[in-house]
């Protein structure tokens, strides 16, 4: 329990890898977005110092301060154009699009379009966390429907197996800037008796169990300084270069058994088939990114919608990793940070309001909530807030 105090607390957590929890100070009357100045001030070097905070008991948070919580963290966000469709949503548009691998994750809160409602079920007008008036019906991601080689009904039902469904960062990766932050905020959660377990099954032998549908995270910080100097030096002189609509190329084609990249198996949609996109909104980004407070470097790449890699080498010369190879030195780099004891598995508590350093740790939905309990589904409600942001992430030599 975490007790009310004048001024923010920050207490980190216990036989974890990062991360922290958050008390609020009496005067924010359990409201995040009421904090004053300096509290808040901890609140953002907490957040890019730990990467991962959870605020408690959060569950009546009304979507409005979700929303202007968020947006405190990145003063380069613009005001909202009422005609902007997702109004500034993190992943614009396209969150929508009938031909991403997003299309089904959640819908929007109509009064506050920001802050998207994710979960899995059906919730009726009148429940908590259904604000829109209206029938919902939320559908979980499931790695059955992205990876290449998904769990078998007996696995998932008898063996109480899931898997990560896919790392990535918070992102359009097209156009947009990644969000700073991302605030995600848990009204109702499958209890926490729930287990179910990730086999790598890649010939490590490792395995990962957690509570039926944890959020993971890993740091980019400890991704990066995990690296052999090699590639560090690597790392430091690649550019990630995105596809364009990158949710919609990849559509097509199947995600590995642990969720970091893709199979290369030449299913791609052709570019030709696309939304009309423009070369100079292409993402280029830096495959390290710096932390503006703590100014450590972090491994931070999205290695199932990458496209290419662009390395300098030692001769100045420039080159380039086509697709297949780019995913598999993407794989080779992003591995090791993914082993059970590098992962932050953030086992939801109904009222849970966690911010994580979008721009420091890459994370993954896990968990199969569809007909896993007596053959019923196990419901969950969630508030996710992040904005797209008015400049992009840089390496600082």
């Amino acid at each position: 329990m975490v007790h009310k105090t004048d001024t923010l607390s920050v207490t980190p957590l216990e036989d974890k890898p990062f991360g922290c929890v958050i008390g609020l100070p009496s005067y924010a009357n359990n409201d995040p977005a009421n904090l004053n100045d300096d509290d808040f001030k901890k609140l953002y070097e907490a957040v890019h110092t730990y990467m991962v905070i959870v605020i408690p008991g959060q569950a009546d948070l009304a979507p409005k301060s979700q929303y202007l919580l968020t947006k405190r963290f990145d003063p380069t966000i613009p005001e909202p154009k009422e005609d902007s469709g997702f109004a500034g949503y993190g992943h614009g548009k396209e969150f929508r699009h009938a031909q991403s691998v997003l299309r089904k994750d959640g819908t929007t809160v109509k009064s506050q379009p920001q802050v998207q409602i994710l979960g899995q079920g059906t919730f009726q007008a009148d429940e908590q966390g259904n604000e829109n008036g209206e029938t919902i019906s939320l559908t979980h991601p499931s790695h059955t429907t992205f990876h290449h080689d998904p769990l078998t009904q007996k696995q998932i039902i008898e063996e109480n197996r899931t898997r990560f469904y896919r790392w990535h960062i918070d992102s359009a990766l097209y156009d947009l800037a990644p969000p700073v932050v991302t605030t995600l905020l848990g009204i109702k959660v499958p209890p926490s008796t729930q287990v179910q377990t990730i086999d790598y099954d890649d010939g490590t032998g490792d395995k990962l169990q957690l509570t039926q549908g944890a959020t993971c995270f890993v740091s980019g910080e400890q991704a990066f300084a995990g690296l052999s100097d090699e590639d560090k030096q690597f790392a430091l002189n690649t550019t990630v270069e995105y596809a364009p609509h990158p949710y919609i190329f990849i559509s097509p084609a199947g995600a590995t058994k642990d969720g970091l990249t893709m199979v290369s198996e030449g299913k791609e949609m052709p570019f030709d088939k696309l939304p009309e996109w423009e070369e100079s909104k292409i993402k280029k980004l830096p495959m390290v990114w710096t932390n503006p407070v703590t100014k450590k470097n972090h491994l931070q790449l999205h290695g199932c919608c990458l496209h290419k890699l662009h390395t300098k080498l030692p001769n100045g010369e420039t080159k380039t990793f086509e697709l297949k190879e780019a995913r598999e030195k993407a794989h080779q780099l992003m591995r090791p940070c993914i082993s059970p004891s590098r992962v932050l598995a953030h086992s939801w508590s109904q009222g849970d309001l966690v911010i994580f350093y979008n721009r420091g740790v890459w994370h993954s939905v896990t968990g199969e909530l569809k007909g896993v309990n007596n053959g019923k589904d196990e419901r969950r409600l969630m508030h996710q807030c992040n904005i797209a942001s008015g400049f992009d992430p840089k390496l600082e030599l």
